[in-house]
């Protein structure tokens, strides 16, 4: 029987642009900045840095290698590559499945504000309360996530090349320019406080840059150590079958080596860089206190911050969250298309079909996360130690749940019964060398395991479990 010709993207450059696409989102603008600000500037920087190029390099490869090498998405991949593990693909398969029902609730949040700053209404963002009052309406945020889904939906729909990769390829160095302008004005920002004191950018860049070891203990260096951890999950689209799916649609004379290296330094420049522009803001006018806002940081203090810089404020609102909008389209299309691909294998359907139906699916089940801060709003203690509701409880099971434990078992697999060869193999299938080879053995079977199950352990609340045993 003949077969489809398979999606591809064109290049090296289509992959890269893409995949550095799914890897940069809204946790990259958003949550390494406050993280940055919770865990010690500098500190929390080169902790990141060393993980992305060890941690964050193993399981890229890892990903990517397999997809191109079974030529399928995760749900068929481990059961190409051994029929027992096939529950493997089965478990990273259900991450985008619980990522995509919320990932377009923040994108309407994100279009919700974009549109608040393009009327001109900015200082109404920077309105005590104004960003609850719309999460807990009924409408609003179903209407807005509608727009921001339907966007990503049209993408996907339109295939690998002519919608995913053409994308990538004019959004990703837009919004790289966006973030970089932004960065520079921050650093040119002053302020005078009540008390005569001025703050300044540069001030602002060395509480982001240089280490703070103030009350630095082996608990708390292992707390910054984790949150840099799962922070790597959250910013490269590791461990939920992306990075496999986008993989199988690399071509064999591609460089991987080269180009997953691209990948890396591009996720954490970009990271870097969205830290070079909020943390000095933030601290300009609200000082050190403005820097533990934690996760409210992108839509409650940020609008005060804009709000704070007068009319200019305004024009960066409104360059800030188109930029934002870039980030977490790209996102929210790499994981849609993880699905689209995977439901095309199993029930064979056309690509547009497939999107549609996936599109519509995900629209009820975002509109139901959506009412989670209303009608189907509830409290609920996590094992971590947190409290959430319906969108934070889907974060916690696939970022800090399941993630952790299918890269433990990913790296049991592929370290220890298929082997590191297997990767090794596909990486130098192009003829080109794999000049970390050495290190990505080692990780794969040693250090990657043990540190992966460190981590799922914590997020399970286990380690808290036993500690209280003792107490």
């Amino acid at each position: 029987m003949e077969t489809k010709k398979k999606s591809s993207f064109t290049g090296s450059l289509g992959f890269v642009l893409a995949a550095a696409g799914s890897a940069v989102g809204v946790g990259n603008i958003w949550r390494f900045p406050y993280l940055a600000a919770k865990d010690g500037g500098g500190l929390f920087i080169i902790i990141y840095v060393a993980l992305v190029f060890t941690f964050g390099f193993t399981l890229l490869v890892t990903d990517v290698a397999i997809g191109r090498r079974t030529k399928t998405n995760a749900l068929h991949a481990f059961a190409a590559m051994n029929r027992k593990w096939k529950f493997l693909g089965c478990l990273t398969f259900l991450v985008p499945i619980i990522i995509m029902t919320y990932y377009s609730v923040i994108g309407g949040w994100i279009t919700k504000y974009l549109a608040v700053y393009l009327a001109g209404h900015g200082t109404d963002a920077a309105q005590e309360g104004y960003f609850t009052s719309f999460i807990t309406s009924e409408v609003s945020p179903i209407v807005f996530m509608l727009l921001f889904l339907a966007v990503t939906a049209f993408i996907v729909y339109s295939g690998v090349e002519k919608g995913i990769e053409r994308f990538a390829k004019v959004v990703m160095p837009g919004l790289l320019i966006m973030i970089v302008i932004i960065a520079i004005y921050s650093l040119t920002l002053q302020f005078k406080d009540g008390n005569g004191n001025i703050r300044t950018g540069l001030q602002g860049l060395s509480v982001y840059l240089i280490p703070n070891l103030d009350g630095m203990t082996v608990k708390r260096f292992l707390e910054i150590l984790l949150d840099a951890m799962s922070q790597l999950f959250f910013s490269l689209s590791v461990s939920m079958g992306i990075m496999i799916t986008y993989g199988s649609y690399v071509k064999k004379e591609v460089n991987l080596s080269q180009s997953l290296a691209q990948i890396e330094f591009f996720d954490t420049f970009v990271a870097f860089l969205a830290g070079l522009m909020i943390i000095p803001a933030v601290y300009v006018f609200f000082g050190a206190e403005g820097m533990a806002s934690g996760p409210s940081l992108m839509f409650v203090s940020l609008p005060k911050v804009f709000e704070a810089m007068g009319w200019i404020g305004n024009v960066i609102g409104i360059v800030f969250f188109v930029m934002v909008l870039f980030a977490a389209l790209t996102s929210c299309i790499s994981i849609m298309e993880t699905l689209v691909a995977n439901f095309m294998d199993i029930f064979h359907g056309s690509r547009k079909k497939t999107s549609l139906i996936i599109g519509v699916a995900s629209a009820v089940a975002a509109a139901i996360i959506c009412m989670g801060y209303n009608v189907f709003y509830f409290e609920l203690s996590l094992p971590n130690g947190q409290t959430a509701q319906l969108l934070d409880l889907m974060d916690y099971v696939s970022n800090s749940f399941l993630m952790p434990f299918i890269s433990l078992l990913t790296c049991i697999f592929v370290g220890w019964i298929i082997k590191p060869k297997w990767i090794c193999e596909e990486m130098e299938s192009s003829g080109h060398p794999f000049r970390r080879k050495k290190l990505y053995i080692f990780m794969i079977r040693y250090v990657v395991p043990i540190m992966m199950a460190v981590l799922f352990l914590q997020s399970a609340g286990i380690f808290t479990m036993v500690q209280s045993l003792f107490v």
